[in-house]
């Protein structure tokens, strides 16, 4: 829940906030309207009604961390600022010595072999478990964790870099920003981001579009040439057809389990890998050389990928089932039976299978000298219920809980102080029974901090690269994946494999461990 270095629930964030002057923040209520949006939305809106249902009109909100305060930002040049911004929406840099230097080599390849070799190229990996990679002007390249992860080659990760090389190469950025100043829509939109927590989820999701939205024929012009510049540079030009294949697999596979936050964006939401783009690639691909010519490096770039984080990064907050902990700021809650958990930029999320019941959770700084009853009967929600506000306690920590209620949706709050700021959980469902309730009333009874020890013992989910035994089976490795759902699809995805591929004894494949 809100970010690492920047965009998810960290601890070094908050106490930076401490610094920065308390701003009123305006937001969407829950009113008619935004019920009847909810009501025909499906599940995917849930999210964005629990996002928006609430204002804080006079206390800090903190559960949008900056990477430093707003005034120093835009003091910085241009260029540096938008590498902050960027490193804020995205969690920070990821810092892999081997990693960075294989990506960094791949980019001098590319570069040399490219229609401007005179151009210079600055790679920053993101500490993101997103599959996304963009390009600034400049020749700042960005390609997340997530990414590196899903590629299972070299060909693979050229491909990525080459196309957006190419939209660097062909001035797309600067095309569009000399039609539309699209330079200073980004800039007001991360602004908006950074200083509007209740519209932040929104803004960002913009934000990204705005960022690397390029037109139909700018993606296919960046897809020919990066196809060009892979080949050139001496590497499978199919690779990028196999890695958009890829990516809209695991999308599929997200969709499937019922990810359907709007701000999880990744590359597919700005580079859609639709059918014809793929046949594109491949026709691309054809005019330099056949299936299997050119290097792949495949052995060479899964051992750089051994150790990788994959995922969430825990010390930052993370979700394992219906479980969140969060390691950093020692805490930990379990959602209720049904439930799965999104860490994203805001909040944490939850969704119900089915999407009649939903949470969220975020934080907020209120004074100490008001009452956490009086603070749920502050406004920040509409139709609170004043007869339903309960003075509580939670292991140990003062609470308060209320009801609200909207046209199609019922709602339970709960307000805990833990250290010195107040955590949120608003609960929501169609038909709230006694049943319901009851369990929104389990949950929230599970928030603890969590000891020393325990926090210790967390380990973020690693990538494990291993070899084939003659026993082993798609399905008997599928079992050795360290995640709770859909193993035999997301290993079949996480190593490029189809139903029906069979293993070979002592190929190199990728497992997740913890």
């Amino acid at each position: 829940m809100i970010p690492k270095s920047g965009y998810r629930f960290s601890a070094k964030i908050m106490r930076q906030q401490k610094a920065i002057a308390s701003k009123a923040v305006t937001a969407a209520t829950l009113t008619t309207t935004s019920a009847n949006r909810a009501r025909g939305a499906g599940i995917a809106l849930v999210a964005l009604l629990l996002a928006a249902c609430s204002s804080t009109p006079d206390n800090r909100q903190v559960s949008l961390p900056l990477p430093q305060s707003s005034a120093q930002t835009e003091r910085l040049p241009a260029t540096e600022r938008e590498h902050a911004r960027i490193l804020a929406s995205y969690s920070g840099a990821y810092e892999n010595a081997q990693l960075q230097a294989v990506i960094e080599q791949t980019v001098d390849r590319l570069v040399a072999a490219s229609e401007r070799p005179d151009l210079k190229y600055k790679v920053t990996i993101l500490n993101s478990p997103a599959i996304n990679a963009f390009a600034l002007p400049n020749g700042q390249l960005y390609i997340t964790r997530g990414l590196v992860a899903l590629a299972n080659d070299k060909a693979e990760l050229a491909s990525v870099l080459a196309h957006e090389m190419g939209h660097v190469i062909a001035r797309h950025a600067a095309i569009r920003e000399e039609q539309a100043k699209q330079a200073a829509i980004i800039s007001q939109v991360v602004n908006d981001v950074l200083s509007d927590p209740q519209t932040g989820a929104l803004a960002l999701a913009k934000s990204k579009l705005t960022l690397a939205s390029f037109s139909r024929a700018q993606e296919i012009e960046a897809d020919g040439i990066g196809v060009g510049m892979s080949a050139r540079a001496g590497f499978d030009p199919f690779g990028a057809s196999r890695f958009l294949t890829d990516m809209q697999r695991n999308a599929d596979i997200k969709a499937a389990g019922g990810n359907t936050d709007p701000r999880a964006l990744d590359f597919l939401s700005t580079h859609p890998a639709t059918p014809e783009r793929v046949q594109n690639a491949l026709a691309n691909a054809r005019q330099f050389s056949g299936p299997g010519a050119g290097e792949r490096d495949r052995t060479e770039y899964l051992g750089v990928l051994d150790g990788v984080v994959y995922g969430e990064d825990p010390s930052e907050g993370f979700a394992r089932g219906r479980r969140f902990l969060h390691p950093k700021l020692g805490f930990t809650f379990m959602a209720p039976p049904g439930f799965s958990l999104d860490n994203t930029a805001q909040a944490v999320l939850g969704l119900k299978d089915g999407g009649g019941e939903a949470l969220r959770l975020d934080v907020v700084s209120v004074p100490a000298e008001q009452s956490l009853p009086d603070y749920l009967k502050s406004g920040w929600m509409e139709n609170v219920d004043a007869a339903s506000v309960e003075d509580i306690t939670i292991n140990g920590f003062p609470a308060a809980t209320a009801t609200a209620s909207g046209e199609q949706w019922s709602f339970r709050l709960f307000a805990l102080r833990f250290g010195s700021d107040v955590y949120r959980f608003i609960f929501a469902a169609k038909n709230k029974t006694a049943v319901v309730d009851r369990s929104f009333r389990e949950s929230v009874a599970t928030f603890r901090r969590m000891s020393l020890q325990e926090s210790e013992q967390v380990h973020p989910l690693r990538l494990k690269i291993v070899s084939v035994g003659a026993n082993d089976t798609v399905e008997k490795l599928a079992r050795r994946m360290a995640i709770p759902d859909q193993r035999l699809e997301r290993f079949r995805v996480v190593n490029g494999l189809v139903p029906g591929d069979r293993l070979k004894p002592g190929e190199k494949v990728k497992i997740v461990v913890e």
